[in-house]
């Protein structure tokens, strides 16, 4: 059996009521979506258009640049805090309650992504902004 990384960014797609047997590809980067349909039918069966979306898929991530760096790997023009991976975020809460934290993110592997908060609140801004800047350096592995 091949591994989950092969299918990365595919959907198998059935539906019955509409006649719909095949392989949905849909990847993002930066905010432009890719995406396309391959039907069993024009690809002779599953493993046909299973092919057919793999080899679409694996040329859109090449041209798009596989070592491309993400938005937590590095510095946005919209990052406000000054460090990769930290950022403040504010949650609603009941009865139009708001909690600010401050949030370090983070991938540990590929597809995989971490992120951990700290209350504004219970540590004060400027220990839950050190705190979150510490999960980040450790949690990144540097």
């Amino acid at each position: 059996m091949r591994g989950q990384a092969d299918n990365f960014g595919i959907t198998r797609l059935e539906r019955a009521e509409t006649g719909t047997f095949g392989w949905q590809v849909r990847l993002q980067r930066r905010g432009v979506k890719f995406g396309k349909y391959f039907a069993d039918r024009g690809y002779g069966g599953w493993d046909g258009s299973l092919q057919a979306a793999r080899a679409w898929r694996d040329e859109v991530v090449r041209r798009i640049g596989e070592n491309e760096t993400t938005r937590v790997c590095a510095l946005s023009v919209r990052n406000s805090s000054g460090v990769v991976g930290v950022a403040k975020v504010s949650v609603g809460g009941p009865m139009g309650a708001v909690y600010h934290f401050w949030q370090a993110s983070w991938c540990p592997s590929p597809g995989e992504r971490r992120s951990v908060r700290f209350s504004v609140r219970r540590h004060g801004e400027k220990t839950a902004f050190l705190l979150a800047v510490k999960a980040r350096r450790e949690g990144a592995g540097g």
